[in-house]
């Protein structure tokens, strides 16, 4: 092409989409990357005239001069510029202040969007470019405004009555308060007994057992409150005769799942991978941009990843049901395509998440993806093909059966045609296991077995983890879907709740903070008015509503409780913990902090005495090399792991939970091996025990003494054997890092069936 042709210049926000799209477009493109937003409320200020009608002092962000620089130098030698950052509210503010920043008209048609990043979907939107959406960028000040009115009035409050540092946000608030809720619920849970009644039958003597369950007396549900009333219900059934009374068949369709939106995405990778909500959209975001696929460069793997809409494409429909076919059969595919029902606060602004192309099958690009990446590409491929599948259909057998006063329950479920679970199943649960019921007739006499009367008690409910965090955010409409990973970030970072075996519990700041929000400005902490604050901010983008006037009718009442706050609340004291060790520098007794990874101990001297120390949990276990106790030790990133309390004379060093179980064979402590995907394997401490020959566990731990080993081997310099307790496990989590970024994972084919690569 000669010189003389036009220069477009796209400006995405990262330099990896930059590379990706830059395959597509010709040579008279020049695809440059503004690296997120160029400007900001400054951080320094307060940045908003409340009295000049909300007007907001935005100022280009400190350290990216040079690339405003560039990026006007280029804009000004360009014959057209098209601004392509994110298709959502964020991604137009970003593009209405680069239409500042490099003097664009805002009504030009300057604004290029496109849900995936494919070679079609990007030329498309180059033939169809089209002025900002001005509500939708009103939509996004508003939220930044809002949060920035409550962050900087609020925080400096807590400053004065708690302590400095703190911080207060108006989503992030509320989060804190359904967590210390839940917290409340837990603590002042009363649990209570109960018993459950189960009986073993056979058709005949010496035929096959199976399983029914006591429901009802005299017709009447039963419950069973304490061992003697199951003593004489076991008793009485011991005596009785068991006939069958009516026998139900049915079948029963198990229809698929809806493609991934943000929210499910988070919380199906949370269950079976065990990822957070931050790594799961930074590995989403990777495959959005593109990933290199060798000689076919970088391309867009899956739609963009922040949307709350089911919807799919006509032709990406076609192409899922033309693969459906080809590898399945007829018999898996629809009549018609599946419609899933979206949320009634859907913004239904894109499709669902989905892989760009499903001829990208996970097993066949395995080799150019890491780990992690693979695991969830697998996760979206996965449940987007289940998803345009027929539902799997089971026979159902119920079976009454009367036995003098008392009706039991036997259930039977056989899958007789697997449909979309031959790919995909929810959670982190496996498939339904077949159930076989005899062929009974009614009236038919059965023989009693074995009467199993079983103890049980109530359960408080459980504390949220990031899968059931984000479904009650969800349900409760607080946030957006693109929120809820910088919502649980925030709260973590701030201390006021503490993630315990991958469940949130607030700290004793945390309740401090909530019960004075709770108290004076009880509707920054009220999940419905935050949800209202949301839906106002959705009628805003669709300029339904003017942004000064939610500013106007949120500040005015806001200021006045800030003010009443000012004067009626007291200096708050955070309740002291005093542990009975003494400090070795000063003599004074230690006192219990809490700190971002939890509790820790310091001396009150402080400033004068900086003396920190662990909070050591004892275990209540003997080390097995010195006979001391193991205890619950840190890494400087926050994990836990197990090591002996008179390091560094004793080196015993483990990931997994000691537990006072003991070994029915050695009579060792037992420890518990925990799995990302939330799985757990007890085993025995004791290698020479003969419970270790060929138990699962000996694979797992020498994967991490290999990795431990090629960890030491790719170090320059040689080290000392004596590795300290501490150092130990942050080798292993090291490496395992470095393994899920850099190293190509070779999986096998992620489908029963086996994939042939096309030519």
């Amino acid at each position: 092409m000669s010189k003389s042709q036009e220069k477009t210049l796209v400006v995405v926000e990262s330099p990896a989409k930059a590379k990706t799209i830059e395959k597509y477009l010709g040579k008279n493109y020049i695809v440059r990357a503004s690296m997120g937003h160029l400007r900001d409320l400054p951080k320094s200020q307060f940045g908003i005239d409340v009295e000049n009608d909300f007007m907001p002092k935005y100022i280009n962000i400190r350290g990216k001069g040079d690339l405003i620089k560039s990026l006007k130098k280029e804009a000004k030698h360009a014959d057209k510029v098209y601004l392509a950052s994110d298709p959502d509210r964020e991604g137009e503010a970003i593009a209405w202040h680069l239409a500042h920043i490099l003097n664009i008209e805002e009504h030009e048609a300057c604004r290029i969007v496109f849900n995936e990043i494919t070679k079609p979907a990007i030329q498309e939107a180059i033939k169809s470019p089209h002025p900002i959406n001005l509500d939708r960028v009103d939509a996004q000040q508003a939220r930044r405004m809002l949060d920035r009115i409550v962050g900087y009035k609020l925080s400096p409050l807590l400053w004065r009555k708690i302590r400095k540092g703190l911080s207060a946000g108006r989503v992030q608030s509320v989060t804190v308060k359904l967590i210390c809720d839940r917290e409340k619920e837990v603590q002042n849970f009363i649990s209570e007994e109960y018993w459950t009644i189960g009986v073993q039958l056979r058709e005949k003597p010496k035929s096959v057992l199976f399983d029914a369950e006591l429901i009802t007396a005299q017709g009447e549900k039963l419950a069973i409150g304490n061992e003697e009333q199951a003593a004489i219900v076991t008793d009485a059934l011991e005596k009785e005769t068991f006939c069958v009374q009516e026998i139900k068949k049915r079948q029963r369709q198990r229809k698929a799942a809806p493609p991934f939106i943000t929210s499910s995405l988070q919380q199906d990778a949370s269950r079976k991978l065990g990822f957070t909500s931050r790594k799961t959209m930074m590995l989403a975001q990777q495959l959005y941009e593109g990933i290199d696929l060798g000689r076919k460069g970088p391309v867009g793997l899956i739609t963009y990843m922040r949307t709350d809409s089911t919807r799919i494409s006509e032709i990406a429909q076609k192409e899922a049901r033309d693969y459906i076919e080809q590898e399945f059969g007829i018999d898996y595919v629809p009549e018609k395509p599946p419609v899933y029902a979206v949320g009634k606060k859907s913004q239904d602004a894109h499709e669902a998440i989905r892989p760009t192309s499903v001829e990208f099958v996970p097993a066949e690009i395995s080799k150019y993806l890491a780990k992690d990446q693979l695991k969830i590409y697998t996760l979206i491929w996965e449940r987007f093909i289940a998803s345009q599948m027929n539902p799997a259909i089971y026979d159902t057998l119920t079976i009454a059966i009367k036995a003098g006063e008392y009706g039991l329950r036997a259930a039977g479920s056989q899958l007789i045609f697997p449909g979309f679970t031959a790919v995909y199943t929810e959670g982190k649960e496996k498939k339904d296991k077949d159930v076989f019921l005899p062929e009974l007739k009614i009236d038919q006499k059965l023989v009693l077995q074995e009467v199993l009367p079983k103890q049980h008690f109530t359960e408080p409910p459980p504390r949220y983890n990031e899968a059931s965090l984000v479904k009650i955010l969800e349900e409760k409409e607080i946030g957006r879907p693109s929120t809820y990973s910088p919502i649980i970030e925030t709260i973590l970072a701030r201390g006021y709740v503490v993630r315990v075996e991958k469940k949130f519990e607030p700290t004793e700041l945390g309740f401090v903070v909530i019960d004075m929000l709770e108290e004076y400005f009880k509707s920054i902490v009220d999940a419905k008015f935050t949800a209202t604050l949301e839906n106002e901010l959705d009628e805003i983008a669709e300029g339904k509503v003017e942004k000064n006037h939610l500013l106007r009718e949120f500040y005015g009442p806001f200021a006045k409780t800030l003010e009443h706050a000012e004067e009626a609340i007291g200096h708050v004291e955070l309740p002291v913990e005093v542990s009975d060790i003494p400090c070795e520098l000063c003599g004074r007794m230690l006192i219990v902090k809490q700190g971002r990874y939890g509790k820790f101990l310091a001396c009150p001297g402080f400033p004068e005495c900086r003396n920190t120390k662990p909070l050591l949990k004892e275990m209540g276990v003997s080390c097995p090399k010195c006979g001391g106790n193991i205890v619950e030790r840190r890494t400087k990133r926050g994990r836990v792991f197990f090591g002996c309390k008179n390091y560094p004379d004793c080196d015993y060093v483990t990931w997994d939970t000691p537990l006072k179980e003991t070994c029915p064979t050695c009579t060792s402590f037992m420890l518990k091996h925990h799995y990302k995907n939330g799985r757990a394997l007890l085993y025995c401490s004791n290698e020479a025990c003969e419970t270790r020959v060929d138990h699962p566990i000996n694979k797992e731990l020498e994967k991490l003494r290999e990795k431990a080993a090629a960890k030491e081997a790719a170090k320059t310099e040689p080290e000392s054997a004596a590795v300290p307790v501490k150092a130990a496990p942050k080798k292993t989590r090291s490496k395992a890092k470095k393994t899920a970024v850099k190293k190509p994972a070779n999986k096998k084919p992620i489908l029963k069936k086996k994939i042939e690569t096309k030519e």
